[in-house]
């Protein structure tokens, strides 16, 4: 996948009802996991998580928890030893209200409401093994109203081309 189809799915994700059982799932979809990862994870054969969430090795450490519990659940991410011991390379809490997620690499933290978590894709671009610098993953929005910009040119050329 590239950004702009991460973007999308993600952008799509946040729009749908909050289901605290798929979201896991659904959000390491959005970055390119196969369905053959997907059905492992869910399986049970490939998911490591300590906590009642879904972990994938190398990759994400993710739980989603009651509400009001976030702060605390994303902290009992960074002390897993699941977590460490699967070489997590981000972990994220979300009760469907707030998302908080860390770069168990770097140490930098996002936390914002759920609604507005497609605002930090960049931040999480490496999931798909798509290397970003801080100033990219700062400007999401950025790159996301660009996105939709071209997206609406090529609509609106198309368009043109068939009234022609």
């Amino acid at each position: 996948m590239n950004a702009v189809e991460i973007e999308e799915a993600i952008s799509e994700l946040a729009e749908q009802p909050f289901d605290a059982k798929e979201f896991p799932y659904l959000f390491i979809q959005a970055f390119g996991a196969k369905s053959t990862t997907i059905k492992r994870l869910r399986k049970g054969d490939t998911n490591g998580s300590d906590l009642g969430g879904v972990l994938q090795r190398n990759n994400i450490h993710i739980v989603t928890c009651p509400a009001g519990e976030v702060t605390a659940t994303l902290t009992a991410l960074q002390n897993s030893s699941a977590t460490r011991k699967g070489k997590v390379k981000f972990v994220v809490a979300t009760d469907g209200t707030d998302l908080h997620a860390a770069d168990m690499n770097s140490g930098e933290v996002v936390a914002c409401e759920f609604k507005d978590f497609p605002d930090h894709f960049g931040f999480f671009l490496p999931l798909a093994g798509i290397s970003t610098i801080k100033q990219i993953r700062e400007s999401a929005f950025v790159f996301r109203a660009t996105s939709r910009l071209t997206r609406s040119f090529w609509s609106l050329s198309y368009l043109c081309s068939i009234c022609l």
